[in-house]
């Protein structure tokens, strides 16, 4: 599966951006998807995550109630809509997909994930 996310930008705190990430493969829908962020000099780290089958999401508390993952698996495509933007949510996001066997599970680890987009810079100002 080839990921091709876009949707970053400059933003001011407090406002909302939409990220979104095309897959190229028909199995879109046999794998889990994911978003990751990397700030400077820091690890990556899990910010959203969502099921095969759409039905269940999880999110660490640092963006809980803020961020939503979605994902439609006619058109191929995971979306991650950002609210209530901070200064620490600066970092390049990445999408990301594994190879779920169950349809219902959701991963939150990055070394489970084989495929990875190329990421895209999300600035918030303070």
């Amino acid at each position: 599966v080839q990921l091709q996310a876009s949707g970053g930008g400059l933003v001011q705190a407090g406002g909302s951006l939409r990220l979104s990430c095309a897959a190229s493969r028909r199995t879109f829908n046999m794998n889990a998807m994911g978003w990751f962020r990397q700030a400077p000099g820091k690890e990556r780290e899990f910010v959203a995550g969502i099921s095969r089958n759409g039905y269940n999401t999880r999110y660490p508390d640092s963006v809980k109630g803020r961020f939503t993952i979605s994902r439609n698996n006619v058109l191929n495509t995971v979306a991650l809509q950002m609210n209530s933007l901070k200064s620490e949510d600066t970092a390049v996001y990445y999408c990301a997909s594994r190879y779920a066997r169950r349809p219902e599970t959701v991963h939150d680890i990055p070394t489970e994930y084989q495929n990875w987009g190329q990421g895209t810079l999300v600035t918030v100002s303070s």
